[in-house]
């Protein structure tokens, strides 16, 4: 469901006319319902390659097609609307909306579609998907209310409104501690077979890393295997 041919990405560089390669000719296929995490230090691309892949960027050569469509060939409605209907963020900040309750700030996402399901369709789902993370008591909390953990909980289950294809995570565990991390871990894991949705993880988590069905690290611009997976 989803393939890079060739991506790679520069950015601009004063006194240097090829600029900086951030992503060297990165090839990629992805089935659908698989788990990837991409590991590698700080400052690899790890977050560009994942903003490429959702559509938030562009790269600067190559092809990235999702569910058999170039997404270099579609304008900007059309990406913002596989980014909303067909594709989940998972950040590593939770990003949620301070003045809105946990359910409100699920049902965010839902807005943008004009011809969505009966708000009562949504309101539903995002019920049940709560209820399976632990938070069916917290929906009319608002975000000061929650811990950490319950905050990227509730960030998780609003990437997954509306039924995405694709979940992408950028680090959805970095600023948590041990415990929430491993909760977020498994949760992903579990939403991952449950929803047949296709996961890709950054992280530096390599705990995380391991739970995951395929593994590959980005260093130096470039996407390889890893060693022992």
């Amino acid at each position: 469901m989803l393939e890079l041919v060739d991506v790679g990405k520069s950015y601009p560089a004063p006194g240097d006319t090829a600029g900086v390669r951030v992503l060297k000719d990165i090839t990629l296929k992805v089935e659908k319902g698989q788990s990837l995490v991409i590991v590698g230090p700080s400052g690899s691309g790890k977050s560009t390659l994942l903003n490429i892949i959702g559509a938030l960027d562009r790269p600067t050569h190559g092809h990235v097609l999702f569910d058999g469509k170039d997404l270099a060939g579609l304008d900007e409605i059309e990406l913002a609307r596989i980014r909303n209907k067909e594709i989940g963020f998972v950040f590593q900040l939770h990003h949620l909306l301070p003045q809105c309750t946990v359910l409100e700030n699920v049902l965010v996402p839902t807005l943008a579609d004009k011809n969505r399901p009966s708000t009562k369709e949504f309101s539903e789902r995002a019920k049940s998907l709560l209820e399976r993370v632990g938070l069916r008591d917290f929906m009319l909390y608002r975000p000061g209310e929650l811990s950490g953990g319950q905050r990227q909980r509730v960030a998780v289950v609003r990437a997954l409104i509306n039924s995405p294809k694709l979940l992408l995570a950028d680090e959805p565990t970095g600023s948590l501690d041990k415990d929430a991390s491993e909760n977020i871990a498994d949760l992903l894991i579990e939403l991952n077979r449950s929803e047949q949705v296709t996961l890709i993880v950054v992280t530096h988590s390599l705990k995380l890393a391991e739970q995951m069905g395929q593994v590959m690290e980005l260093n130096d611009g470039l996407l390889e295997s890893r060693s022992g997976t």
